[in-house]
């Protein structure tokens, strides 16, 4: 199957080339996003051959989106698309974990599970923890779902990506893509993966206002698209 992988980027040029070289050879397509970085980030991943999109408006869903409009207008579209940080606190060599029950088992969506036992000690902080177990929660009550994790490590055939017509455009990206897949009734699996340390200081949970933020769109969103449900829209 066609392969692209999406990584959106601010700032990781310290990071970029270790996500890049583990990058498993199956991949066709790497898109590295931009996001307005100030250092090296795009000139370091322009020379290990992926391709650079530029996005100067802030977030992670503008990152993605942008990466997804680039794929929108190739003549020869991927049949599945990969998303993964930039920070190195996924291992890509580990893809094939999640693509593999999209090729073999006919899953519409498979999502790399940051479990306890497979992540490295102080991966993520007390917040990101009680924050990833209150969603999941939220949305087990209100969506019936089975999903244990936010995780950004993810793959999703090309088809149902663009039946989701995603919109966020920062911190809820993640689980957008969960709830609207929850509400389309996509088969979807949780794969446990390994989680390191990322390399750097994340922009999100590394800061209190952004963790905030974060939280406070994440519930948002998850009221929000039940309520839709609800009344039917």
């Amino acid at each position: 199957m066609k392969i692209s992988v999406v990584i959106p980027a601010f700032n990781e040029e310290k990071s970029i080339p270790y996500v890049l070289n583990d990058i498993p050879n199956f991949v066709n397509l790497i898109i590295v996003c931009d996001n307005s970085s100030t250092d090296k980030t795009s000139e370091i991943a322009k020379n290990m051959g992926a391709k650079v999109v530029f996005e100067e408006k802030k977030g992670y869903g503008n990152a993605c989106l942008k990466a997804i409009s680039y794929l929108r207008n190739l003549k020869d579209k991927p049949e599945i698309v990969v998303f993964i940080d930039g920070d190195y606190s996924d291992d890509p060599k580990q893809m094939k974990k999640i693509v593999d029950p999209i090729y073999y088992e006919g899953y519409d969506l498979v999502l790399g599970a940051r479990t306890k036992s497979l992540r490295d000690k102080n991966s993520m902080t007390a917040h990101q923890i009680f924050g990833n177990w209150l969603a999941c929660f939220l949305m087990r009550i209100f969506f019936n779902s089975r999903f244990k994790d936010l995780g950004p490590f993810r793959a999703i055939t090309w088809d149902k990506l663009m039946q989701l017509d995603m919109r966020d455009k920062s911190f809820g990206w993640t689980i957008e893509m969960q709830i609207k897949a929850l509400i389309k009734n996509y088969k979807y699996k949780e794969i446990g993966v390994k989680y390191k340390k990322r390399i750097g200081k994340s922009k999100i949970s590394g800061t209190l206002v952004g963790s905030i933020l974060a939280g406070k769109k994440i519930l948002y969103l998850i009221f929000k698209y039940y309520l839709r449900k609800k009344i039917g829209l």
